[in-house]
């Protein structure tokens, strides 16, 4: 399948094969080669994974200073949590330029490329995400809710202003996760042959999984709620968390590799 390139393509920047080929020993793909459209593909991808976390640091961080305003103990103000609201808008906003610059990376990557792999479906959730992953992630957020409600509920105001802004927190980071999981699963697949398309859905399946890591839902409540809450929250906290922990790890542990998910989806082409 060819295509003409965009317009406002460039050259490609330089690239580091070492990158390339370090992931693919790592992935046991040895008798793939190492090439520019993997290595830079595979350096923005890494780009993105690290202002990905700086975006839910920055999340957890204005969360925690918003309630700072309720530890005060001063009369209530709409501001902080206003100004919670108008951060989340911010940070979704990155994450969808975040995307926006992962494809057009991608985008001239591909424009250099000679022909194009066939394939005649793009990757659905059911492979970069997974039924397992889908379930465990939307468990964890409705605890992480379920908690929230529960504080919602304690006739406490302070407990009520700090769950609130939980609440804010928790619904921000899931839009944030949303808008990352619509660009993995619409995003063009960019490859040349078997082998780096191979490497595009393994890409999408290590992403996908990042974002099931629960790290705001398993954070915030706790630091925000947990000795504020009556101690029939806190237990309910910790057991939230535990319970969550040991389901990650034998998911992590029992579920096929991105490898493994990869080649059984290409045996389906």
């Amino acid at each position: 399948m060819t295509r003409e390139p965009p317009p406002d393509t460039g050259p490609p920047p330089a690239v580091d094969l070492r990158l390339a080929s370090a992931w693919l020993t790592r992935h046991g793909l040895n008798d793939a080669r190492p090439t520019p459209l993997l290595a830079s593909r595979l350096a923005v991808r890494e780009g993105a994974r690290i202002a990905r976390a700086i975006l839910l640091a920055v999340l957890i961080i204005a969360s925690a200073l918003a309630a700072t305003f309720v530890f005060g103990g001063g009369p209530y103000s709409p501001w902080p949590l206003l100004a919670l609201v108008v951060l989340l808008a911010g940070l979704l906003l990155a994450q969808s330029l975040l995307d926006r610059w992962v494809r057009r990376v991608d985008r001239r990557a591909g424009a250099t490329l000679s022909r194009r792999a066939a394939h005649p479906i793009q990757p659905g959730w059911r492979v970069v995400l997974g039924r397992p992953y889908a379930v465990f992630t939307a468990v964890t957020f409705a605890g992480a809710m379920a908690l929230t409600g529960g504080a919602l509920a304690v006739p406490d105001p302070t407990v009520r202003q700090l769950a609130v802004i939980v609440l804010v927190a928790l619904l921000g980071g899931a839009a944030i996760n949303a808008v990352q999981l619509r660009h993995l699963l619409r995003h063009p697949v960019v490859a040349e042959d078997e082998e780096s398309l191979t490497a595009d859905v393994i890409m999408r399946v290590e992403d996908a999984r990042e974002l099931t890591t629960p790290s705001v839902q398993w954070s915030l409540p706790m630091v925000l709620l947990i000795g504020v809450a009556p101690g029939w929250w806190g237990a309910a906290a910790f057991a939230y968390v535990i319970l969550g922990a040991v389901a990650f790890v034998v998911l992590h542990f029992k579920m096929p590799s991105s490898v493994t998910v990869a080649r059984q989806a290409m045996s389906l082409r």
